[in-house]
């Protein structure tokens, strides 16, 4: 029996698993979760496996407790304090001493330490360090967020000092050792709530050489915020944007990686004010190849702040109103929608995956609650951006792995062969003719998509195959990305919000410089032998696993701030439907489970459980192949793409999920059809009855007359009021 060491994973049940760093996890019975707490450290010994061969263990040591507050509701029951913690995982409530409450209210949000720990035999115990407020406080979803999976939303005192010391504007000495680009009509191109600008862009045709060496085609160069000017290896604002490792995007607000005079004000590409920046300059050719580039440091001036809204309108009508205002930029931006056009069909050359997928946005009232829900509409702007963001992180990671240099690359790996073999199950159940190799490539994804466009389920066809990929990951280890089919690809547009990105431009300046940047010590040293852009000494093993480790850090920092983000989504969307409780829409089942059926509604965008219950009442067997669920006795099936119509029934705002309950159609017909027989059938039994009850009175009076003639005349006269009162009784039957 193996000891192993892992992280508990609490579940809502009771029950837990300890993740461990390598190997299967290992299941905690409820029993063993009571002397531990999701997150905690542990080590358990495998005691037995099911009949499925998956461990279950019993906890030896708690290696190390988490010391992270936890968030819940203070509740007063029965004379004893308690707090109710918000991450169901937890599994136990934490009892409080009534002096350990800080003066908060019955029903209120508080953060609680620990001062006592859980054992088999006693519940933990802990005391009330932060009293956030009321759950309707507007913005409280946030505030649970971003302490409920631990997001750093506070710069420390030497971060903020560090910031407040920074100019206001780019000084002179700045300027040294740069080429100055402040008379090129760079512009930025945003969403409307933006309030950082990372990027720039500028476009111009291109021509060069005579005859057969003549080049046609465009220079596309892109300007990013310098920001390692600002923040150096090892200050205080480095090290926080190290442990943040990217931006948090909620609705309505932001909790950025770096402070707002930085990431708003110095950094930011705004309009019409001087900017140091990095800039990728590329020669594109007109079938989209990227012939040539060069990265030198740059000082610019961004010549508007441009929506994609209006730079779509511009370029679909040179001649409207849009364009009537940005006259003098018009053919620029033309320019960047012809580079476009040419990196696109370079893009379907390579075989990139383009999916045609649904993103919504939530629109907020003042008081932060969902006022609605719509699509995100993706523009020829939008993707204009995103080609030329693409051409310069590859570009950026050619150049690091032609020096050979260690650095952070975005990593995303093919299906694996179990999700490669239900995604072809899937395929073929639908009758979709084109499948997938043993070792599937981009260009076969894609076939897929493009030949499921214009099918009435292609957006729950191109869901599947976006669910069938591995998650993009930064590393240190040079890899491919499968979904836009590169053989080497980098972040490097985006330094204001991620953090890797910001090591990229360390990188490719030490690169400039002919010298060597070392992450472990954040020294960046002369390397006599390297010429400029060339090849870098080997990195030590040292340096190569510091580079991985920094890799599994904002990876696993990025998927925090992607978790936050749906919590609160998922929590403002239960608050919308709680208002809705009892109304029916109509939806699409967006995915299918043996539990039961995930209903997207149509007008709201709204996702909810028809639990398998709710589907009538037989028993459903699910196929994991069709991604269906298949009634035994009538053969009905529900799957991917079926059309429904639902009733929110349930709305659970702590466990934020929302239950449908399942509208049949013409049901209510059928109802009130099955009313109307049974009433009919009733009227009938009723007549028959009464003429059952006519017919023995006739008879019995038709006995009562042949017995007074046998009697006589006396007998006669009792016979004959006998008669009478037995036809009046008759005739009051059949009144």
């Amino acid at each position: 029996m193996s000891e192993v060491e892992g992280i508990v994973q609490g579940h809502r049940d009771g029950h837990g698993f300890v993740v461990r760093d390598d190997g299967p996890d290992v299941y905690l019975s409820p029993q063993e979760m009571r002397a531990v707490l999701h997150r905690d450290r542990v080590r358990v010994r495998i005691v037995r496996y099911d009949r499925k061969g998956r461990p279950e263990g019993r906890v030896l040591d708690i290696v190390e407790r988490r010391k992270a507050p936890i968030i819940g509701r203070l509740l007063h029951e029965g004379g004893v304090w308690v707090v109710a913690p918000e991450d169901r995982r937890y599994g136990q409530d934490i009892l409080i001493p009534k002096n350990a409450i800080a003066n908060a209210q019955p029903g209120q949000v508080v953060a609680v330490e620990l001062t006592e720990p859980p054992s088999m035999f006693s519940q933990p115990v802990g005391r009330v360090t932060e009293v956030l407020g009321d759950i309707d406080d507007p913005g409280m979803e946030i505030e649970i967020a971003v302490r409920k999976y631990e997001v750093p939303h506070r710069f420390s005192p030497e971060a903020i000092a560090q910031a407040a010391a920074l100019p206001d504007k780019i000084r002179p000495i700045d300027r040294r050792h740069r080429i100055d680009l402040t008379d090129v009509p760079l512009v930025t191109i945003d969403g409307e709530d933006a309030r950082d600008f990372d990027d720039a862009v500028y476009c111009e045709p291109h021509k060069s050489g005579r005859g057969k060496s003549a080049f046609n085609g465009w220079r596309l160069v892109v300007a990013i915020a310098d920001v390692s000017h600002y923040v150096k290896p090892g200050e205080p604002l480095d090290r926080d944007a190290y442990e943040r490792a990217t931006s948090v995007y909620f609705p309505r607000r932001v909790i950025p990686m770096l402070p707002e005079k930085l990431s708003n004000g110095l950094c930011s590409l705004n309009p019409h004010e001087d900017r140091l920046a990095m800039v990728c300059d590329m020669l594109v050719d007109t079938a989209g190849e990227i012939t040539a580039y060069q990265f030198y440091p740059a000082v610019i001036c961004s010549h508007a702040r441009l929506t994609y809204t209006e730079v779509a309108a511009i370029l679909a009508n040179t001649k409207g109103p849009e364009a009537a205002r940005r006259e003098a930029l018009v053919p620029h931006l033309l320019h960047l929608h012809e580079v476009y056009r040419a990196l696109l069909k370079h893009r379907a050359k390579r075989g990139a995956v383009d999916f045609e997928t649904t993103e919504t946005q939530i629109v907020c009232d003042d008081n932060g609650r969902i006022e609605k829900i719509v699509p995100r509409v993706r523009t020829e702007a939008h993707r204009l951006i995103e080609e030329a963001m693409l051409a310069a992180n590859v570009c950026a990671a050619d150049f690091i792995a032609r020096a050979e240099h260690p650095s952070l690359y975005r990593v995303h790996e093919g299906p694996t062969p179990e999700k490669r073999a239900t995604l072809q199950n899937y395929l073929r159940a639908l009758g979709i003719g084109l499948g997938l190799s043993e070792e599937p490539t981009p260009g076969e994804f894609q076939a897929i998509a493009a030949a499921t466009r214009d099918r009435p389920d292609a957006a729950q066809i191109h869901t599947m195959l976006l669910r069938s990929m591995q998650q993009a990951i930064y590393s240190g280890i040079k890899g491919s990305h499968f979904g836009l089919a590169y053989e080497a690809y980098t972040h490097f547009t985006s330094p204001i919000r991620r953090y890797p990105d910001l090591l990229i431009h360390r990188v490719l300046k030490a690169l400039l410089h002919g010298k060597r940047y070392h992450l472990s010590t954040g020294v960046v040293e002369d390397a006599p032998k390297l010429r400029r852009g060339g090849k870098a000494p080997k990195a030590s093993t040292q340096e190569a696993e510091r580079w991985e480790a920094v890799g599994v850090h904002c990876s696993a920092n990025e998927r925090r701030a992607d978790e936050a983000s749906r919590d609160v989504e998922a929590w403002l969307k239960c608050r919308y439907m709680r208002d809705r409780l009892g109304e029916e829409f109509s939806g699409t089942v967006s995915a299918v489970t043996s539990f039961g059926l995930f209903v997207t509604l149509d007008a709201l965008y709204v996702d909810g459980l028809v639990h398998i219950t709710e589907l009538g009442g037989e028993y459903f067997r699910f196929d994991e192949a069709r991604q269906e669920l298949r009634g035994e006795r009538t053969g009905i099936r529900y799957g991917v793409g079926t059309r429904v119509r639902v009733q929110v029934s349930r709305v659970d705002l702590d466990g934020r999920k929302i239950d449908f309950r399942l509208v049949r159609e013409g049901e209510d017909e059928r109802l009130l059809a099955r009313g109307r027989v049974a009433s009919e059938r009733g009227a009938v039994q009723a007549l028959h009855e009464v003429r059952e009850r006519d017919r023995a009175a006739r008879a019995g009076a038709r006995s009562a007359r042949a017995g007074t003639r046998a009697k006589g005349a006396g007998g006669a006269a009792a016979g004959s009021a006998k008669g009478r009162g037995g036809r009046s009784t008759a005739a009051r039957k059949r009144r």
